[in-house]
């Protein structure tokens, strides 16, 4: 009876234990299902992109933003970017590039000599690449063209190098020059140095120079107002975010005084300018979306050359001449790489 008894009891443990031992199975078989489905995806590079010029002007980032798409990247998929904004305020650049820096961005790119100072005092660390840049090496944002060293690299416009090109071309259209004016923005340590070697190249050509740098508006106004009483036979304006956001101010002072200008940015004689020389500054915000690939897949902007521009653009606007009754030279038209009619 005991025996009888007794059986049914070791049946019944037996299948408890089986019916654990197939559940704890169950339990280890897919403990790698739940695990791969909590691992986080895949950190997508973050660029931050710190604007010195005003959120208008979009024309060269997005020439960059051809580039990265080119090298196959998609953004918000393959690639995150933030930019901030100075809107043509150099004291606005250094807190921007301190936001870049707190949000841990993989590379901070930028572009003039303001941008690429504010950058490098905001970190030794994080990679930055300036799209262009008016003299990295004297301004000392590099210690070597061909090895920048630090973690900073990018392309110079070598804008010293071409203001007697400037001022030679704007004899050709107004050969009885005897002075010239520069307005620019003389916060900008990178401009000091082109007005410095503009002032050079009056002299060798038996030219008087006339400075007349601001930083402001009201400073911008009183330019006008010394401009307008000094009367100069020609005036040359620099490229800078400042310059940039005050465009069309300057090309009405410009056309209502009836100075003849040279600018070295093309996009102030598409918008009536008279004529521009200078480096194509859309294919330099091209070829930074080069540099950024490089840094991404592991190269150290250290051991990455700055680049310069070997192709200069002549860019002449016809009809504002003929608003000034100047003629340009059939040889120089010639020469142009765009004449607007």
């Amino acid at each position: 009876m005991a025996t009888l008894l007794s059986s049914p009891t070791f049946a019944t443990g037996d299948a408890m234990r089986r019916r654990e031992f197939i559940a704890a199975l169950a339990g280890l078989a897919l403990c790698p299902v739940t695990t791969r489905a909590q691992q986080p995806s895949r950190k997508i590079p973050r660029i931050g992109w710190l604007v010195p010029s005003p959120r208008a002007e979009q024309d060269n980032l997005e020439e960059y933003r051809r580039g990265m798409q080119e090298l196959g990247y998609a953004e918000g998929r393959t690639v995150e970017t933030k930019y901030l904004y100075a809107e043509g305020e150099p004291g606005r650049l250094d807190k921007l590039a301190a936001t870049l820096v707190t949000e841990n961005v993989d590379i901070i790119v930028t572009f003039s000599t303001p941008g690429c100072l504010a950058a490098k005092r905001a970190t030794t660390i994080i990679p930055i690449v300036f799209a262009a840049s008016s003299d990295p090496l004297s301004t000392g944002i590099v210690t070597s063209l061909g090895h920048p060293g630090g973690n900073i690299t990018g392309l110079s416009v070598m804008a010293t190098d071409l203001s007697a090109k400037r001022l030679e071309l704007l004899q050709m259209v107004v050969p009885s020059i005897h002075n010239i004016a520069v307005l620019w923005d003389s916060s900008n340590p990178g401009m000091a140095l082109r007005v410095r070697e503009t002032k050079l190249a009056a002299e060798q050509l038996n030219v008087a120079f006339l400075d007349s740098g601001a930083s402001d508006l009201n400073g911008l106004e009183a330019s006008f107002t010394a401009l307008s009483k000094q009367r100069p036979e020609a005036l040359l304006v620099t490229a800078e975010p400042f310059t940039r956001l005050h465009r069309d101010r300057i090309l009405d002072f410009t056309m209502k005084n009836r100075i003849p200008t040279i600018y070295e940015d093309g996009g102030f004689v598409r918008a009536g300018g008279l004529i521009s020389y200078g480096p194509n500054i859309p294919s330099l915000f091209h070829s930074a979306a080069g540099y950024v690939d490089k840094i991404l897949k592991g190269a150290k902007p250290a051991d990455l050359p700055v680049e310069q521009p070997t192709k200069f653009l002549l860019i002449i606007n016809v009809k504002t001449a003929k608003a000034l009754n100047l003629e340009i030279p059939p040889t120089l038209l010639a020469r142009a790489d765009e004449v607007i009619e």
